[in-house]
């Protein structure tokens, strides 16, 4: 499909904006559903009298699922269609949903939440992908930036409507919710969202680079997340994590030959996207842990209840979800370098204001809603700014493969990140809160100077313009 084919340069159609609704209610669902199952996991220990391990488990299992099939599923939704691949994985979404909601057992809800997973991970990179090309390049970081608006929306809200729905009737209704919302995606889907594939494509995918890679990522992430019970030093931790990396190379040296990889090595020849892609993982090791370090700061160290705790980390997110798009279309017209560097710069500030003025005092309004506030607009100037910048250069034809990948290390980053400040925190006080406050700020740091140090100058258009002036 050509993404100006249908409209004039730089006018994005109606069908562009219903296509752009279907994939950021999508992405709304699943975002929201990973964090209000945060909040519910005391009532799920409670009603099956669950170990700390096995509920920790219908996280991980989630975590695991979800980064390990996130490549095949953006190769699947190129080569088989954007929008088959995004339906197909709202179904699978909804059908693990309805399952965790009846679930008899912790070990059945762990089952349900892989199920989950794989929905999750078939619906996630086609349901940008889907999109992408019914916008002109001028105009994706608005796209890209609404698309993570929805994102930071459920992530703002799902800890209070997850406590609300959990008093108003238990924790089941949190996963049950999904079943009628899912439909109606669907729905609008196969009616407002037209068909898109890689037409380029051809032959079978690698049947051995395939399957290694999908246990590479799981077996690494196994270990990363089993780092959070019983340490890095474990010997059964370290064996996993070396046997995934020992995995990795076998995959970049398949996918260099095969004509249908696991992993498009030739998306890592784009300046834009390599340097922004590494950005991203050092981003992501502070991201999640960060707010992990939020939510057990109110709770355990200044004793908010569950419910207050949920309010209270609402702010930044809804200044990030209102900020995502605007500064996206900042970014598409003065180009990522700036505004991204300076998002994460802003992200890093907000932890430092946190580890140099809280104390075991609890200080909401002199000391942690600035400090949230500052974060939102840091966070909407980054975490889909992020990603605009990653794939403001990808060919058409490449947009889900690309959006897998960075997903894929983006998932790869909030299990170490989560797994270091597990670590640093573990007694809960004030010490540990502010050693895994000085994590969040290096991985901010870090990801603020690669972009600024790394990333091209200009805007994605006036490169691609240069680009062609030059090779005529």
């Amino acid at each position: 499909m050509n993404e100006t084919a249908d409209s004039p340069p730089n006018v994005v159609t109606r069908e562009a904006w219903l296509s752009l609704a279907v994939a950021t209610s999508a992405a709304f669902l699943v975002v929201i559903d990973v964090s209000v199952v945060n909040v519910a996991l005391p009532s799920i220990a409670a009603d099956f009298d669950a170990s700390t391990t096995a509920l920790s488990w219908v996280v991980s299992g989630y975590n695991v699922a979800l980064a390990s099939l996130m490549l095949l599923a953006g190769r699947l939704a190129d080569r088989r269609g954007r929008r088959a691949m995004f339906m197909v994985g709202v179904v699978g979404f909804i059908g693990g949903s309805a399952l965790c909601g009846l679930a008899p057992s912790v070990e059945f809800l762990i089952a349900a939440r892989v199920v989950q997973a794989v929905g999750g991970a078939l619906l996630t990179p086609a349901s940008l992908a889907m999109v992408l090309p019914l916008f002109p390049l001028a105009k994706r970081g608005v796209a890209i930036g609404l698309w993570g608006a929805m994102g930071a929306l459920g992530a703002a809200f799902g800890p209070s409507v997850g406590a609300l729905l959990i008093e108003a009737s238990d924790w089941r209704l949190i996963f049950l919710i999904n079943v009628p919302l899912g439909v109606l995606v669907v729905i609008a889907a196969s009616r407002l969202v037209r068909e898109s594939r890689d037409e380029t494509a051809h032959g079978s995918l690698d049947v051995i680079g395939v399957p290694v890679g999908v246990a590479g990522v799981a077996i690494m992430m196994w270990g990363i997340v089993r780092s959070e019970s019983v340490g890095w030093t474990d010997p059964s931790v370290l064996g996993m994590i070396v046997l995934g990396l020992a995995l990795i190379p076998v995959v970049v040296v398949r996918s260099a030959r095969h004509p249908a990889p696991l992993l498009d090595l030739t998306l890592f020849r784009k300046r834009s996207f390599s340097v922004a892609t590494a950005a991203f993982w050092f981003y992501s090791l502070g991201f999640t842990a960060g707010f992990l370090l939020n939510s057990f700061m109110l709770q355990r160290l200044w004793g908010m209840s569950v419910l207050a705790t949920g309010f209270a980390l609402t702010p930044g997110p809804i200044v990030g979800a209102l900020s995502s798009a605007p500064l996206g279309s900042l970014a598409d017209r003065i180009g990522h370098r700036w505004v991204v560097s300076s998002g994460s710069l802003l992200c890093g500030a907000s932890y430092v204001w946190l580890l140099t003025q809280s104390t075991v005092e609890q200080e909401f309004v002199a000391v942690f809603l600035p400090a949230n506030l500052a974060l939102g607009l840091g966070v909407g100037a980054t975490i889909a700014g992020m990603q605009s910048a990653a794939m403001s250069e990808i060919e058409p034809q490449q947009f889900a493969s690309a959006n897998a990948t960075i997903r894929t290390l983006q998932q790869v980053g909030y299990a170490i990140g989560i797994s270091v400040v597990v670590t640093l925190a573990a007694d809960l006080d004030l010490v540990g809160f502010q050693n895994g406050y000085r994590w969040v700020v290096g991985s901010f740091l870090a990801a603020a100077v690669v972009v600024a140090a790394l990333y091209p100058s200009g805007t994605a258009a006036s490169r691609t313009a240069n680009e062609r002036y030059a090779n005529m």
